[in-house]
């Protein structure tokens, strides 16, 4: 079963670089997308709606802003929109397609970056999306419990081989200790797993870069994109790549391959 998760950087704009060209190359199960930054009526073409998907969108409130999607070849016996966050679930951050026992979700972490306001309210993400994740252990405990894989932009570079320039970014938002600390907790007490380094432990895997200078050509970037599993996933990763060929956003396409039944999650 292959999953692709990608921060689109507004779909409209991928579509112009490229992206559905591409997806129909591909052949990806299920298609999470972040930062779609488009309400129905700007996607209703139908290249935004690719006909070997079943297409679901769940945009944030404000127009131009955030938005997650998620494309599944399969038909999901349910779509689960939001996470029960009253402040998060209108800025279109969650977005569950359930397959049997297999829950896979489209994610958009919020940014802290550009203010110290948006910074609290990625710490109040934080805060609430941890409860949540907590309620996903707990569904998933047991030997017919559900598997959850979390796909998405995390807006957190974990370790310090997660990122090229790691010694100056340790105050900024995406390293600072506190974030790093809360991945801690997801990937201990919690039990989840960064599938991606299940396969892949070597540095300079990143799947994104500044605009700014030349940090895609000279791959000066962050690993902030993520497949993040229950328990019942640990071991099924098989294969992982990071897509370079083509650029459609300033995030890379993450890739990766499960030996999963996509009917039943088993």
């Amino acid at each position: 079963m292959r999953i692709v998760t990608l921060n689109v950087n507004g779909i409209r704009a991928a579509a112009r670089k490229g992206l559905f060209d591409w997806l129909a190359r591909e052949p990806a199960d299920v298609v999470c997308l972040q930062e779609v930054r488009a309400q129905a009526d700007q996607i209703a073409a139908p290249q935004f709606h690719p006909h070997q998907f079943h297409c679901f969108y769940e945009p944030a409130q404000r127009r131009g802003y955030s938005g997650v999607a998620l494309y599944s070849r399969r038909e999901p016996d349910e779509v689960v929109r939001g996470f029960g966050s009253a402040e998060f679930d209108a800025e279109g951050r969650y977005l569950e397609a359930r397959f049997g026992a297999l829950s896979i979700v489209s994610l958009y972490v919020p940014s802290g970056s550009s203010s110290e306001e948006r910074q609290q309210a990625k710490f109040r993400f934080m805060t609430e999306f941890r409860v949540h994740l907590a309620r996903l252990g707990q569904d998933a405990a047991g030997k017919d419990g559900r598997k959850y894989l979390l796909c998405g932009d995390w807006n957190i570079a974990h370790k310090e081989i997660d990122l090229k320039n790691w010694r100056s970014n340790q105050k900024n938002s995406g390293f600072l200790p506190e974030e790093r600390r809360w991945l801690d907790d997801v990937y201990g007490p919690l039990g989840f797993t960064d599938s991606f380094r299940e396969v892949n432990p070597e540095p300079d895997q990143y799947t994104w870069w500044s605009n700014r200078g030349q940090a895609w050509a000279k791959n000066v970037g962050w690993r902030i994109d993520y497949q993040v599993g229950t328990a019942g996933l640990k071991g099924a990763a098989r294969r992982a790549a990071i897509f370079r060929d083509s650029r459609f956003s300033d995030h890379a396409p993450l890739l990766m391959d499960f030996e999963l039944d996509a009917g039943t999650g088993r």
